[in-house]
């Protein structure tokens, strides 16, 4: 009978315990400020206070029981007679100060993490529902100074032109502000340089960017600050190249080249003339290649002008190069002397002095025959500005034994050796060529050219032009050239070259080449705008009629499907095509047509329009030239309002057309993040840069409500919404815009704002009823059946024999529990309370009880 009546009042004290721990779930703990706040700081010791009567005045069994917000397991229990449970983290931090009289609990060593409500609870064990427990809740605001979650490394390898996104984030009580300084002074937000939150972004990173960047995250306890050193990672960067250097022949000369690098193991090479040093013997032996890449050279040589290349390199990526010229400056000086020089009889010759001088030669001095001569004492001789004499009609006066003495700044080196000048009779051509011929195409043609002279001369042929002979249908016989297989391109003006030691002579005679359609255009040029190109060229062979010409072009990229043709007007040799888009490359090719069909295209020439950044004269124009005016957003899309689709640009009364020039792209990547101060809503530029966004909008609505549309955000990619509303779902969207108005429509995003944690108001209260009875009903099933339980086991005369010795009454010396853990005394009371005292301590020995404190725990 003992143990029926134990067992249904444990099955009560469970019941209320469970319902207990639900009601504290659904309704969680409270805020109300007539509740007891303890503000502590890190490491101090705090006292929760908890005191508590016992009902009627009457000492009777109790539990004392702390439980912290958010943690499921009670931080701490207490049971007279038994150790105490302590939550996890809680482990020699958490003591009763008095338990016999009150249920203050004392926290040493605060921490950061306690920082929150506790909610204190008594149970009296053998009392009536409306007396189960009293208590209290205790708030604690733990100040805490700063400290990081998460920061920056201490270094940030990046490329320059590439991105680098730092993130810092910190906490603290109360929270802390974090400020982002580089060499210790605030960051300022830029075109290219970003704060959201406490992330630092920096888009297309450049030198100045380089540098040591601090994180500082302050509050009223304190501040922390994390460093990280944005580094240039890869190729070695030469930081200090070398200057362009004049030096006096014979002196010493150091050339700089100081890499920055990560790794720093930087190797330099030098190069002269685009040849490695090390290759070269004449000067390998007078440099020297210092450790910090500066290259030294002793003595200079003359020959040592030139570009000197300095090549840095520390495994990573291609190495970096600098360059610079060294000068090298001598006396004038004369570098070669020819023994003989020959001049023609009657014709104009020269008698070369060869000069090398630096700086260049100011005058050079003549003789004659061991006698001074001056060109100016002799009409008809000219000294030329390479230093050699003119001899406009060469007689055989000139003829003698001729020296040089070239001079500069530094003086003269010394005088040329003696060149023995001969007068002679020059070549003459025999045969000349007549002033054209004309040939049609496929047939063959004979150039006739010869000569004579003395010594021989020799006879060659060249086009006027430059361009070479096709040597599978060319040769020259007896001073003649034969043509094989005439062709289209064999058009032009050829030179018969008659040459010997005496005089170099020249005749010319041009092939008609008869085709019936016209020759390729030449000289073809290509001048662009941002929105047009003026294309000129020169007109070729008309192929004996009237010729016209025609223009094709085509994005670079495109294959030949993509060719547009023009056709400009008759008796022209320019045209200009509009309607381009800037800052893209164009191929342009030129066609010559005539009665009889078109003949052949002339190179293809490539070009890129140029950039337009909208603040210049220049707009977009259609096919015929015509110009679109600028045109500003509607005034309802500039400001905040509902307007149900964006209003298209109007044009000009003054233009015609359509316009039908390039707009802006869609913006790419948008994305939405909740912020302290709203949603900030942030995207990409159009992929296509070649057309200019002028500015952004962006739209949302609610639901199916309209649009509503921002300002005219001109140059960030990013924009605040403060006025979105808990619970409610939105269509954002942001579309770019430039001076012809809208261009494609972006693409929307769909964003819930979900609600508070937890729940409030009638959904809260609903839940709350709805949990306590059902757990009531669960209390009333559990209690039935623990009662079934027990009247079978009174009919069990074995197991009545068990409980009774389970359960004995102890006495307060020698009495001890069945699972034989530690002694429990008895306290002297009156014998009901003896008797509740032991049914408390049969049912922790009962599995099924929730007061089973463990039994690694709690064993008697």
């Amino acid at each position: 009978m003992l143990c029926n009546m134990d067992l249904c009042l444990i099955c009560i004290i469970t019941s209320i315990l469970w319902l207990s721990l639900w009601t504290q779930t659904i309704q969680g703990f409270t805020s109300d400020e007539s509740h007891a706040k303890i503000s502590a700081n890190l490491g101090d010791n705090v006292m929760f206070n908890c005191a508590f009567d016992f009902p009627d005045k009457i000492e009777v069994p109790y539990v004392i029981h702390w439980q912290k917000k958010g943690v499921k397991i009670p931080i701490y229990i207490w049971y007279d007679g038994y150790p105490p449970h302590l939550g996890e983290g809680y482990e020699g931090r958490v003591a009763l100060t008095n338990p016999t009289k009150e249920a203050s609990l004392n926290l040493s060593n605060v921490r950061e993490s306690d920082q929150g409500w506790y909610e204190c609870k008594v149970y009296f064990l053998n009392q009536a529902n409306d007396q189960l427990k009293n208590g209290t809740f205790v708030l604690l605001d733990v100040h805490a100074p700063p400290h990081f979650e998460s920061k920056p490394p201490e270094f940030s390898y990046v490329r320059v032109g590439s991105t680098l996104t730092l993130n810092c984030i910190a906490v603290g009580t109360p929270s802390p502000t974090v400020v982002w300084q580089k060499d210790n002074l605030p960051i300022e937000t830029k075109t290219n340089i970003k704060i959201v939150g406490s992330e630092l972004r920096i888009e297309n990173l450049g030198e100045s960017d380089i540098g040591d960047y601090q994180c500082v995250a302050k509050n009223r306890q304190g501040s922390v600050t994390a460093n990280t050193k944005v580094i240039v990672a890869g190729p070695a960067v030469i930081s200090l190249p070398p200057k362009n250097t004049t030096k006096l022949e014979g002196d010493k000369v150091e050339l700089t080249c100081e890499a920055k690098a990560l790794p720093a193991n930087v190797t330099y090479r030098w190069f002269h003339k685009g040849i490695e040093i090390s290759q070269l013997s004449w000067l390998v032996t007078r440099t020297v290649v210092k450790k910090d890449g500066t290259l030294l050279i002793n003595p200079t040589s003359a020959e040592d002008t030139g570009k000197f290349t300095c090549d840095a390199f520390n495994g990573i990526g291609d190495p970096d190069t600098a360059s610079a010229y060294l000068t090298i400056e001598y006396p004038a000086r004369v570098t070669y002397s020819p023994s003989m020089q020959y001049l023609p009889f009657g014709l104009s010759g020269v008698v070369r002095c060869f000069i090398q001088a630096s700086p260049p030669f100011q005058f050079v001095t003549w003789t004659r025959d061991r006698r001074a001569f001056d060109p100016i004492d002799h009409p008809g001789v000219k000294a030329l500005t390479n230093g050699s004499l003119l001899f406009e009609r060469v007689t055989h006066e000139h003829q003698g034994r001729y020296r040089c003495t070239p001079y500069n700044l530094h003086g003269t080196a010394g005088t040329s050796s003696v060149m023995e000048v001969f007068v002679r009779e020059p070549p003459i051509f025999t045969i000349k060529p007549p002033e054209f011929y004309q040939k049609p195409v496929g047939s063959d043609v004979i150039m006739a050219c010869d000569g004579v002279g003395n010594p021989k001369p020799i006879i060659t042929w060249r086009k006027t032009d430059g361009s070479k002979l096709p040597k599978d249908r060319t040769f020259i016989r007896s001073g003649n050239l034969t043509i094989k297989s005439i062709k289209k391109e064999d058009h032009g003006k050829y030179d018969c070259v008659l040459d010997n030691i005496i005089a170099t002579l020249v005749t010319s005679t041009t092939l008609l080449v008869d085709s019936t359609t016209p020759h390729a255009p030449t000289n073809v040029s290509v001048n662009t705008s941002a929105f047009a190109a003026t294309v000129t060229w020169v007109p070729n062979h008309d192929g004996g009629h009237q010729q016209h010409f025609s223009i094709r072009y085509r994005f670079s990229d495109e294959d030949e499907t993509g060719w547009m043709t023009l056709r400009p007007p008759e008796a022209t040799s320019a045209f200009t095509i509009y309607n381009l888009k800037p800052d893209t490359e164009y191929d342009f090719q030129v066609f010559a047509s005539n009665s009889l069909g078109r003949g052949m295209g002339s190179n293809i020439i490539r070009a890129r329009t140029k950039s337009w950044d909208g603040n210049n004269s220049q707009y977009p124009t259609d096919a015929y030239g015509s110009t679109y005016s600028p045109i500003q957003p509607a005034e309802e899309n500039t400001k905040s309002g509902t307007t149900d689709t964006l209003a298209e640009p109007t044009l000009p009364s003054s233009t015609t057309a359509a316009p039908t020039g390039p707009k802006p792209g869609h913006v790419r990547n948008v994305t939405i993040e909740k912020m302290a101060q709203g949603w900030v809503v942030s995207w990409l530029p159009p992929l296509d840069k070649s057309t200019q966004v002028a500015y952004y909008t962006v739209e949302y609505k609610e639901g199916d409500e309209k649009w509503i549309t921002s300002e005219a955000i001109s140059k960030d990619t990013a924009y605040l919404i403060k006025d979105l509303q808990q619970g409610s779902k939105y269509t954002i969207r942001v579309n770019a815009y430039n001076i012809l108005g809208i261009g494609d429509i972006g693409q929307s995003i769909d964003y819930k704002i979900t609600g508070p944690e937890g729940m409030r108001g009638p959904r809260a209260i609903t839940a709350g009823i709805v949990g306590s009875v059902l757990f009531f009903v669960a209390a009333i099933i559990l209690s039935v059946c623990t009662v079934k339980i027990c009247n079978k086991r009174k009919r069990r005369k074995l197991e009545k024999a068990y409980m009774m010795v389970t359960c004995p009454v102890m006495d307060g010396v020698n009495g001890s529990h069945s699972h034989g853990g530690s002694p429990v005394t008895l306290k002297q009371s009156s014998q009901n309370n003896i008797k509740a005292h032991n049914d408390l301590i049969c049912s922790l020995g009962t599995p099924g009880s929730l007061l089973d404190m463990r039994k690694a725990e709690y064993q008697v």
